[in-house]
């Protein structure tokens, strides 16, 4: 929605959660370009709007590529980045559901992983009856 003030239509804004890593990507990318992080997201956001909404970006075959039934490579490369950029999503997504901790002590297995600076940890397997 936009607000007049002044003869000047100002847009307003709506708080949006975005993930970490496209964050510091924004980041990045809007400083070399004098944009804030906000208005870097914003940037890439009416981008892709248009590339969805472009007369030469087929969504069937994006749909058909994303389901499997299309080969990626017989796609523009503009229908590339779309098709890129749901995978992305689709791997952050199903990352963000694993917990491998928990498979791990349900099934009795000790694991080793890195911590928070980069130093490996090894988690025992509970005992019998924790």
């Amino acid at each position: 929605m936009d607000i007049v003030a002044k003869g000047f239509a100002l847009a307003s804004t709506s708080p949006a959660r975005i993930d970490d890593e496209l964050y510091a990507s924004a980041k990045l990318a809007g400083e070399a370009l004098s944009r804030s992080a906000s208005q870097q997201v914003g940037h890439w956001a009416r981008i892709g709007r248009e590339l969805e909404a472009s007369a030469t970006t087929s969504q069937r075959d994006i749909a058909r590529v994303l389901g499997g039934a299309l080969r990626y490579d017989s796609l523009t490369v503009h229908e590339q980045a779309i098709v890129r950029a749901e995978w992305a999503e689709r791997m952050s997504e199903r990352r963000r559901s694993l917990n491998f901790a928990s498979e791990f002590a349900a099934s009795g297995e000790g694991y080793t992983e890195l911590d928070e600076h980069g130093d490996l940890v090894r988690r025992t397997p509970p005992a019998p009856g924790d």
